[in-house]
């Protein structure tokens, strides 16, 4: 089955989960994978769905010993664990991430739709990759809308601070990239 058939089955079946027009661009991938090459060691990614921006961080050099993913939706893990040999695949949530990695993560590359989640989800899903990652790591997530998927102040009360990292208007829709790190 080819991949935009997948995301257009899934979307239809499971449309609060998938939350998305179409699948992420390989521009979103490229953007955000942007701080990641060779030298970057693990890598978690969050929400893979088809894996488009599994991709993007396979291109950008991450070895796929050193990729672990965390998708809910049982199709599209078969889908990643047929197309990325090598990658670790976790049929989990997002939030049990430090229950199955090792702290010192360097990266988490984010496409879970958080805006389309309750907030303490939101805030959850954020703890969870702020407990896996190194001191200098970095949480990548993008979005639809303007601004972060949690409020300043309860950015600031898990210790976080955020820019826009890029703007792809080559996404449908057209995404915002925000990188966070530990103030």
């Amino acid at each position: 089955m080819s991949e935009t058939l997948l995301f257009l089955r899934q979307l239809i079946s499971r449309p609060l989960q998938v939350s998305a027009m179409a699948p992420s661009s390989r521009f979103l991938g490229k953007a955000m994978a942007k701080e990641l090459g060779p030298h970057t060691g693990r890598v978690v990614e969050f929400g893979p769905g088809t894996g488009r921006l599994t991709q993007g961080i396979l291109n950008a050099g991450v070895r796929p010993e050193n990729l672990t993913l965390f998708e809910m939706n049982p199709e599209f893990v078969a889908h990643l664990r047929a197309r990325f040999a090598g990658v670790t695949v976790h049929l989990a949530g997002a939030e049990t991430a430090p229950l199955m990695v090792e702290k010192g993560v360097d990266a988490v590359i984010s496409g879970v739709p958080l805006l389309s989640m309750p907030m303490a989800l939101r805030r959850a899903i954020m703890a969870a990759a702020f407990e896996i990652l190194g001191p200098d790591g970095i949480y990548v997530q993008f979005t639809y809308g303007p601004r972060p998927a949690l409020e300043e102040a309860q950015l600031q009360s898990l210790g976080l601070v955020w820019k826009q990292t890029a703007f792809v208007p080559l996404n449908l829709p057209p995404a915002r990239v925000h990188t966070f790190r530990r103030a």
